[in-house]
């Protein structure tokens, strides 16, 4: 469909709590699609999340099968509407970047193994157990339909976020 542009902070609509999408439609399906075209177009994205390309519905992708850090344990292109996490367990510090924080990158505590429900691109409900980086990109899109970032979640701004070296 399309590559959407990305929101970047501060802008507003990052900081809102997403709405659930009621039906799987024609407009959810683009909207799936805009999601993925536009990870895809950024090239080293792991994810992206409805606001982030100014929806504000509960709608992620997710995809960390060419990511050296999520090759070995993955579920390939995770497609999640009205994502939940169900359970999680264990706690482990990543670092994480965000294409709506360009900049920066920072050190985020989040659980190790997460179990989430939600909705796949076909209608069908899912449950899938996620850990290591496959679970944190999960939690990190998951994060954006609350109206959170990673910058919310660092322990200590100062000692915890990193400028990123220029590209």
């Amino acid at each position: 469909m399309a590559v959407r542009e990305i929101l970047l902070y501060p802008d507003p609509l990052l900081k809102t709590v997403c709405e659930p999408l009621e039906t799987m439609d024609e407009r959810t399906d683009a909207l799936v699609q805009d999601l993925i075209d536009t990870m895809v177009a950024a090239g080293h994205s792991v994810g992206v999340a409805a606001p982030q390309i100014g929806v504000t519905g509960r709608a992620v992708v997710v995809d960390v099968s060419k990511s050296k850090l999520g090759r070995e344990n993955n579920h390939g292109l995770l497609v999640m509407i009205n994502p939940e996490i169900l359970q999680s367990e264990g706690r482990e510090t990543m670092r994480e970047g965000c294409m709506s924080v360009p900049d920066y990158t920072g050190n985020v505590e989040r659980a190790e193994k997460i179990v989430v429900q939600f909705t796949d691109r076909a209608g069908k409900e899912q449950v899938i157990s996620a850990s290591g980086f496959e679970a944190v990109a999960i939690q990190h899109e998951l994060d954006h339909l609350d109206g959170l970032l990673f910058l919310d979640r660092v322990s200590n701004l100062k000692t915890d976020v990193f400028r990123r070296k220029s590209r």
